[in-house]
């Protein structure tokens, strides 16, 4: 193609961007080459902030999430004396994209943060006694921050795996008493537990003096592993994995998740006019389990040890 028809081309994009787009539609193509049903390639990296307790990166073409987990101890509430807590806060900066302004949270952010909470707290998904460190009197909340560095579309599916990949890539540290009545995971005191525990066998007493712990250490599991997939719909044509300039023509979106089994986590639909047929529905649970089969290894390859028990 010479410089002046690439020039007609990209002046055609941007002036009419539905009609250009519709044209590769019609061939059953889009404008990336890729196919209606193809997903963007992917990749996820553990432990990607050394001072965060789980992180990890995740990028979904250029797409990209980075997750961290913050634990801190915290007394549980009477309600609720078994268990822990995971916040989970998804942010969008003005670096990630330049339709994004500084000041409030983006709607797309807020509404990420509510379903990544509502899917990560799930009883089928994530045991929450997990976290508990002495029942009624020391539990841990996991404050789960997710930042967009690049939105090139399809937030949701990048920061959910970000979230499923960072929460696996934490390891409970041991906790201690002290003799004060304060919980701590401080390292030294948990050293300082262990003597007076060692010491305590050797001399056959019953119970160690100073410091005791609570908890040892121990690694985070999801009883299943939750992975999702948008999916657009364009005049017709189910798209998989929307970029940014596909999702600005889009009519509506489905939003599937699922587990290693193949069952359904959720389905999320936003309101609108467009409706979606129940054809349409299952041939987007079907390119879910699809898109299961390519993520999942991703995550086994550097989080086998965190993945579902």
């Amino acid at each position: 193609m010479s410089t002046s028809h690439a020039l007609d081309a990209e002046a055609y994009r941007k002036i009419y961007p539905a009609e250009f787009y519709k044209k590769f539609l019609d061939e059953k193509v889009r404008p990336d080459g890729r196919p209606l049903g193809r997903c963007r390639a992917t990749s996820v990296a553990a432990g990607a902030v050394s001072k965060a307790d789980g992180s990890a990166l995740v990028k979904i073409g250029n797409t990209t999430m980075i997750a961290g987990v913050k634990l801190e101890i915290m007394r549980p509430t009477d309600d609720a004396s078994d268990v822990g807590t995971v916040e989970v806060t998804v942010e969008m900066p003005p670096l990630c994209s330049a339709s994004v302004r500084s000041g409030r949270p983006t709607e797309e952010a807020q509404s990420a943060s509510q379903r990544i909470s509502e899917v990560l707290t799930h009883p089928a998904v994530f045991d929450l006694t997990q976290l508990c460190i002495a029942k009624g009197q020391a539990a841990w909340v996991a404050y789960l921050d997710i930042f967009c560095l690049d939105a090139d579309g399809n937030i949701f599916d990048a920061a959910l795996l970000a979230a499923v990949a960072a929460l696996s890539d934490v390891t409970l540290p041991a906790v201690t008493v002290l003799e004060d009545g304060r919980v701590t995971a401080d390292t030294a005191a948990v050293a300082e537990a262990q003597a007076n525990a060692k010491d305590a066998m050797q001399t056959g007493e019953e119970n160690a003096k100073g410091t005791q712990i609570l908890t040892s250490q121990r690694q985070l599991s999801l009883k299943c592993v939750p992975i999702g997939l948008t999916c657009g719909l364009n005049q017709g044509h189910l798209i998989a994995d929307p970029c940014a300039e596909e999702s600005g023509l889009l009519d509506t979106t489905i939003t599937v998740i699922l587990n290693e089994s193949g069952e359904l986590v959720s389905v999320y639909k936003p309101g609108g006019n467009v409706g979606a047929s129940d054809a349409i529905l299952m041939d987007c649970i079907e390119m879910s389990r699809l898109r299961y089969k390519e993520v999942s290894p991703l995550l086994e390859k550097v989080l086998g040890k965190g993945m579902s028990e």
